[in-house]
């Protein structure tokens, strides 16, 4: 299946999923020459992956350089169709973990992401909307970590009591939890 014919059979669970979902589907129909691409500068599809432990207790997050905070892995499609292949490979790059796995195939979340505008590499990045398709990963807590130099300065492990507004905005706590819960109904 194409990734547009996952986001179309993705089942929104909440009425924010529901109205993404549906810009993201109409959004990708319009452009869909460059929807993957970061040469589409309003908008372009991300994939992420939300990295668990075994026991499904636990949330493995970078630090990440541009934005300066704790977040999940993730990045650019550039151009590659398989969405969840790319959230793997963003998320052993970012971390060095090498025995990370999907813990389900299908997608996770959907959701409209803003990013600001900032400098990456010495250059301006205007602001833009990440269109993000998420999967649920696992890791085991042994795996050797390490961040990657030029995007993120650590890599760390937080209980799932961390995801609380002490420690991130609105919008993170809200699709962590979010996130978490998927995760929580994934392992039964």
């Amino acid at each position: 299946m194409s990734y547009i014919g996952d986001i179309a059979a993705y089942a929104p669970q909440n009425e924010q999923e529901n109205t993404d979902k549906a810009q993201i589907l109409s959004f990708a129909a319009l452009h869909a020459g460059d929807v993957l691409t970061r040469e589409n500068r309003t908008a372009h599809i991300t994939s992420s992956g939300f990295i668990v432990n075994d026991a499904c207790d636990k949330v493995l997050l970078a630090h990440h350089n541009i934005r300066g905070v704790w977040a999940w892995t993730g990045g650019h499609a550039d151009g590659d169709e398989d969405l969840l292949a790319v959230a793997l490979r963003e998320a052993a790059e970012e971390t060095g973990a090498t025995h990370i796995r999907p813990l389900k195939k299908e997608i996770a979340s959907l959701d409209i992401l803003p990013v600001f505008g900032h400098v990456r590499r010495g250059a301006y990045v205007s602001a833009h909307l990440h269109l993000s398709v998420s999967y649920l990963l696992v890791c085991g807590e042994a795996d050797a970590l390490s961040p990657r130099e030029g995007e993120n300065t650590a890599v760390q492990w937080f209980p799932f009591s961390y995801f609380t507004p002490e420690h991130f905005d609105d919008g993170d706590v809200y699709l962590y939890n979010k996130l978490i819960g998927r995760a929580r109904a994934a392992r039964g």
